[in-house]
């Protein structure tokens, strides 16, 4: 979506088809005199600064390396409450960079540098939103990492505080703006599969995700080497704890772990491809199967949602005990899109209906015989070679990075990953981590933008 700045007009008139119960979209900013100042123009250098120097944060810093010529990038700050890791990314930075950056413990403090254009926040789940609110208030544009929020009053702060100010903000979902994807929603929206009723996910690993039992970081770690309060953020006080601090995706109170990290790609990919936005009805299932260590959020997960007005299904699972035969299924009623590989996989064939093919389509051994036959069309482009795309992608998007930049460069306030893209992700996570925890199938008001118990009337 780069090139020239999209108007509130464009944008509903484009994605009318996902926007039912829509005034979440009616507030698109507008270009003011103030921001016509502030286009950045081709020959200026933006500059960026880390918030929350942790592992995200270090493919953060090579997205930027991988741009900072020919995107005429530069990295000026670096702030996290860690000590260790602000130093160590700072070494990066120097590294990578070829500059001194600037450390800071706060980000206040280091939100008030006047040369500093964009930040990119890599902090942990549950600390996303309110950064994000205090970034663009301060006027600088931002890069947030996924999910959003895990809770709707955070969703909506982030939501509020983006749609009030005049600032390009990008949600870390990359795969919205990697090129076989956006050929996939063009065959969608093209008809050729017909009408959608089913969408299927299953993405494994087979590991104790998100846990490390010897990670050096937390044995290295001391309290009066941070700030243990504002890294709760708000959240209920308990004393100190580094398992929580580093490895927070796997603990109930600061992250719905699969939900919040996986199936928020998800979502976002389903709305992405659909033209929809959050579900109408969600369930779920599952359990701590594989890894009975000290994980609150389960290691095995299956949802189902449904999107009323697309008379859609979909249907989310992961195992991580497990990592056979991922894949992603488009089911049309002329034909079905299908994905080997999990999450973000190139890899993508369109088969027309009705050939009743034994055993489903063989993405093994048949691949070439059965493309060959005109039984199967594989999908590729430009940008992958006109060959078969990799099952298995870095999630350092050069694309998702350039599109940012080339927004903030024309002051487009939509760029692939806006700010509804990532309140939508976010209530389809929440939504599917609470249908878990409380046992109960739940429903989205669109009208008053609340969870509920109960089928929504009309």
């Amino acid at each position: 979506m780069t090139g020239k700045s999209v108007s509130r007009r464009d944008f509903i008139g484009k994605t009318a088809t996902g926007l039912a119960g829509a005034a979440v979209i009616t507030n698109v900013p507008s270009m003011s005199a103030a921001s016509y100042k502030k286009v950045i123009g081709a020959n200026d250098r933006i500059n960026i600064a880390f918030l929350g120097c942790g592992g995200r944060s270090s493919g953060h810093q090579v997205m930027v390396k991988n741009s900072v010529k020919d995107k005429n990038l530069g990295v000026v700050a670096v702030c996290d409450i860690w000590k260790i890791n602000r130093e160590k990314t700072a070494a990066r930075c120097k590294e990578y960079f070829g500059n001194d950056v600037k450390q800071f413990k706060y980000s206040e403090d280091m939100l008030k540098m006047p040369d500093l254009d964009a930040v990119m926040i890599g902090t942990g789940d549950f600390q996303h939103a309110k950064l994000l609110a205090e970034v663009v208030k301060a006027g600088k544009d931002c890069y947030c990492e996924k999910p959003m929020a895990i809770d709707v009053a955070d969703a909506k702060l982030a939501r509020s505080a983006v749609l009030a100010c005049n600032q390009v903000v990008q949600l870390g979902s990359q795969w919205v703006s990697d090129p076989i994807q956006l050929k996939v929603r063009d065959i969608i929206r093209s008809g050729k599969l017909g009408q959608i009723t089913k969408i299927e996910q299953v993405w494994n690993d087979n590991n104790p995700r998100w846990h490390v039992p010897d990670d050096p970081d937390v044995a290295a770690i001391r309290e009066e080497d941070t700030d243990w309060n504002r890294w709760l953020l708000g959240k209920p006080y308990v004393p100190f704890d580094p398992w929580k601090y580093f490895e927070f995706r796997i603990f109930r109170e600061y992250s719905g772990g699969i939900t919040s990290q996986w199936m928020s790609h998800g979502a976002g990919l389903v709305h992405f491809y659909t033209d929809t936005a959050i579900p109408d009805s969600m369930v779920a299932n599952g359990g701590i199967f594989g890894w009975p260590d000290i994980r609150q959020n389960p290691d095995t997960f299956q949802a189902l949602a449904t999107y009323d007005d697309a008379k859609l299904l979909y249907s989310y699972s992961s195992s991580y005990a497990n990592e056979f035969g991922d894949y992603t299924i488009i089911r049309g009623k002329k034909g079905t899109l299908f994905a080997h590989g999990g999450e973000g996989s190139a890899r993508w064939f369109f088969i027309p209906e009705h050939q009743r093919l034994p055993g489903g389509f063989d993405y093994y051994n048949g691949m070439k015989e059965t493309i060959n036959s005109g039984k199967a069309e594989l999908i590729t482009c430009e940008e992958y070679g006109m060959k078969p795309g990799p099952t298995i992608q870095s999630d350092n998007s050069k694309y998702h990075l350039d599109n940012w930049v080339d927004c903030m460069r024309n002051r487009n306030f939509m760029p692939n990953g806006h700010i509804h893209t990532g309140f939508w992700h976010s209530i389809a996570a929440i939504m599917a981590t609470r249908a878990y925890r409380e046992g109960k199938k739940l429903y989205w008001d669109r009208k008053n933008e609340e969870i509920t118990d109960h089928p929504v009337t009309t």
